[in-house]
């Protein structure tokens, strides 16, 4: 499956070059030009029909992730966080490291160790490690760098009814929409622009932006999902198994609000179930797109996901496969209709 090919690649901001393979690889077959600008961010083109209009869809390869900083004498690898990192979830972990993959374990000192007010607190970044097995500095530099890479080694699979686990889930559900997007030829010119460093500052969205200069761009996303009790329903931000979130506004942006019209619109019309996000916290490329050269028409559709920015998600299958129906029927309005005017 698509997806778990995606999910399972590995590509901490920065470090995005095996997600930008894996994907190359599943676009030489529709695209019509495929190139890598110089930040990374991947930029295939599908010709249209007319070619009189542009439009840009847009997910992250990125995933949130560490990074090695150094290495100690015990052999023992200190890490930074890359991307919005929660340290409560990371100790014992299982990860790999590097362009080699090195398995290693998150580490940190054990609770029969600690003092009672250390109990209290979660163990902060500077107090984790990886251990790789090392028996010396020396020996772990034989293994690693610093600056190396290091990815949560989860397994991506199915789970209870129409549940899908896995890691990268933000934003590889948004890949994996594009390249089916670009499998079918518009009248405009369909542009999917695989973003680097997002998770870092949405980076690799402004410089594609630029380049393209759409008519509109629509980012496709993982989001939060917190619907699990007790959490009152106006702060669950998104549910699982009620549809696609159609983004009318997030803490980078408001969306255009004739394209979030045209979205609904298309979803109705289909009989598509949506939702809307009841919290803004949080920002996608989206925003990025939207304050691009004059300002750019955008907005994002996302799918929403549990335990977002951890080492493991939880998405519901329907939501990602209507998610795809939303964006082939959007798509078909603008052959049909015209861009949201």
């Amino acid at each position: 499956m698509l997806l778990e090919k995606l999910s399972m690649a590995a590509g901490v901001p920065g470090h995005e070059d095996a997600v930008r393979d894996a994907i190359a690889a599943e676009m030489m077959k529709y695209a019509d030009e495929i190139r890598v600008d110089s930040m990374g961010n991947l930029i295939a083109l599908r010709k249209g029909r007319k070619r009189d209009v542009k439009v840009m869809l847009a997910a992250h390869m990125d995933e949130v992730g560490l990074v090695v900083r150094s290495v100690d004498p015990s052999g023992l690898l200190k890490v930074v966080a890359c991307g919005g990192v929660d340290p409560r979830v990371l100790v014992s972990k299982s990860v790999k490291v590097g362009t080699k993959m090195i398995p290693g374990v998150i580490g940190g000192k054990p609770i029969h160790l600690q003092k009672k007010e250390e109990r209290d607190l979660p163990i902060p970044m500077e107090g984790l490690y990886v251990d790789i097995g090392a028996k010396s500095k020396e020996d772990a530099l034989k293994m690693v760098e610093l600056g190396d890479q290091v990815v949560f080694d989860t397994q991506y699979e199915r789970i209870g009814n129409g549940r899908l686990k896995g890691k990268a889930l933000d934003d590889r559900v948004g890949c994996a929409h594009i390249i089916e997007a670009l499998k079918r030829q518009h009248d405009f010119d369909l542009y999917g622009v695989f973003t680097v460093q997002e998770e870092v500052g949405l980076r690799g969205a402004q410089v594609a932006a630029w380049a393209v200069n759409p008519d509109l761009g629509l980012v496709l996303e993982g989001t939060t999902a917190h619907d699990v009790f007790p959490t009152e329903e106006h702060k669950s931000s998104t549910f699982l198994g009620k549809g696609p979130v159609i983004v009318q506004m997030d803490a980078s942006m408001f969306a255009e609000p004739k394209l979030v019209a045209r979205l609904i619109e298309v979803a109705e019309a289909k009989g598509i179930p949506y939702q809307h996000k009841t919290t803004i916290s949080g920002g996608t490329d989206a925003g990025r797109i939207r304050h691009t050269r004059a300002g750019l028409p955008a907005t994002a559709v996302s799918v929403p996901c549990r335990y977002i920015h951890s080492p493991v998600s939880i998405i519901d299958e329907n939501d990602f496969k209507n998610a795809g129906k939303l964006v082939e029927a959007f798509l078909d309005s603008v052959d049909e209709r015209g861009l949201p005017r």
